[in-house]
């Protein structure tokens, strides 16, 4: 990958690939259901969570893990130490 940008897509296809999904987690006291991520046009993974009919994006810089974490969580983790380094 070249630029950040596409070092952000690669993140994506990656958490696509492996992340197990969907998945339960709580936001701020609420469960909500992990359905998929996805890729902003400004080059951010955000998870779209449900919970009664709406949806809700959450940086996935700031989604909690449920404890069991699902599948694939390492690429979460993995993009968040990156992002760390080269977050605008």
């Amino acid at each position: 990958a070249y630029g950040e940008d596409e070092k952000a897509r690669a993140f994506h296809c990656m958490l696509e690939d492996h992340l197990a999904l969907p998945f339960a987690t709580e936001i701020l006291g609420v469960e909500v259901v992990v359905e998929r991520v996805e890729l902003t046009v400004d080059g951010r993974i955000v998870a779209v969570c449900s919970r009664a009919g709406y949806r809700q994006r959450v940086s996935i810089l700031d989604l909690p893990f449920p404890d069991p974490a699902p599948d694939g969580v390492e690429w979460i983790e993995a993009y968040r130490r990156w992002a760390g380094g080269t977050q605008r």
